[in-house]
This record gives structure tokens, C-alpha cells and sequence, in this order.
């Protein structure tokens, strides 16, 4: 596993061009677990974006369920550009757009949320290729959580690890009792051709503070 890391680490410095196909989140995952999932989650997850290439997907917010600790946590984090839901209970259409961002050593994902009687909310992070796991995600301000990336039961699952907050080339781990909690997601293909996307937050002591379920489909190419 860690020569599959530094395969990745490689790759993230910039965009890795040579290959038919984007190989980072299948040499992370690992050869069999890669092999478990859906064709079309393999596809989605291999697609290689080129300078000026967008993925884009559409889909619904079906569900956003946030206790009174997770209204607070997403009021707070607003100050570095709102990564959680900010309204309890909104549902309503949704859109991802990725593109590549070789400078960055990674992805960028730009979340649009529609919020009823309300402007959409806009979430950007950057997925890059580094790290203790080989896979964080950048929400800004400097603040980073680290990802593991598993294949449960066919679905492709993301949980977070330890959360760093960077200032230059100095990365500063944030102590168990100041982190938000075990951040899940889930991306599970359906038998309609959509796909599930769940996000869960989960505090050792607090218990459940946040959960947003959407379901996605491909934009076919030309069709955005």
C-alpha cells in the first residue's frame, strides 16, 4: 500500500497525462477491491480530465437532516467558505462540476446547492493526492481532512481521518476534542442508472450532527 501511495503522490504533482485512463483512486483502493465495484462507479472514478475537460453531474437533494451542534458547526464554518449545508431540511436540485487542477495536485469539486427562498449555496474543495492515506480534501482557509478510501458492499466509501489545518509548508494536526467529528460519504450506484451520494457526520460524543442524501446522474459529454 505505501508504494501505491507514493505511486499517487507522484501522479498528484501533476497531471499524469500518459495514461489512457485516471489510475489514482483505483491504485488506492487496490486492485480487488477496485474489481468489486459497479462498471459505471469504476468509470466515474477513472475518467480522465484533461486541461479544459468537465465532469458534470445533476441530480436532487432528497434529504439534509442537521441537529441544533451541526446548525452551529455549518454557521461557523461559513467563515471559510460554507463546506457543510446550511439549511436544515432542504431538498431541491443539485449540481457537481469537476475539472482537474494540475497546480493544485488534484481535483477541484464544485458543489451547487438550489436553497429554498435562497440564493444556491456554492461549496469548491480540492481533492489532492497526498498525504498519510494518499487522498485529502482542501475545504480552504488552510483547513485539510484526510481520507480513506474502502469498498463496502460494492459502494465506494470515503471517511475522514485526521484533520490538519496548514499554514505554508507547516501542517498542524487539530486535537481530537476540536474536530467536528468522523465525516463519511458514500457513493453507491442504483439500478435506474443514478447513483446515491450520502454525507455523515458523526461525533464520538454528540452523535449524529449532520446527513444529506442526493441522487446523481451523469451529464453525457456536450450535454451540460
Amino acid at each position: 500500500m505505501d508504494a501505491a501511495k507514493d505511486i499517487v503522490r507522484k501522479e498528484g504533482a501533476g497531471h499524469p497525462s500518459d495514461m489512457a485512463a485516471d489510475m489514482r483512486f483505483r491504485v488506492l483502493l487496490g486492485e480487488e477491491a477496485w474489481a468489486r465495484l459497479p462498471e459505471q462507479v469504476r468509470a466515474r472514478f477513472s475518467k480522465r480530465l484533461n486541461a479544459g475537460d468537465v465532469a458534470l453531474y445533476r441530480g436532487r437533494v432528497n434529504e439534509t437532516t442537521m441537529s441544533r451542534l451541526g446548525r452551529l458547526l455549518s454557521f461557523v464554518m461559513r467563515i471559510v467558505g460554507s463546506p457543510l449545508p446550511t439549511m436544515n431540511g432542504a431538498t431541491g436540485p443539485a449540481v457537481v462540476i469537476v475539472t482537474e487542477e494540475p497546480s493544485l495536485g488534484g481535483q477541484r469539486w464544485l458543489r451547487i446547492y438550489e436553497r429554498p427562498g435562497q440564493k444556491p449555496q456554492m461549496v469548491q474543495s480540492i481533492k489532492r493526492f497526498r498525504g498519510a492515506t494518499g487522498l485529502e480534501e482542501y475545504v480552504g482557509a488552510g483547513i485539510t481532512m484526510q481520507l480513506a478510501l474502502t469498498e463496502e458492499d460494492g459502494a465506494l466509501v470515503f471517511r475522514s481521518g485526521r484533520y490538519l489545518v496548514r499554514l505554508g509548508d507547516i501542517a498542524l494536526t487539530l486535537p481530537r476534542w476540536l474536530a467536528p467529528g468522523r465525516m463519511t460519504i458514500v457513493h453507491r450506484q442504483q439500478s435506474d442508472g443514478s447513483f446515491a451520494f450520502t454525507l455523515t457526520l458523526q461525533h464520538a460524543v454528540f452523535g449524529r450532527l449532520l446527513y444529506q442524501a442526493v441522487d446523481f446522474r451523469d451529464v453525457p459529454h456536450g450535454q451540460g
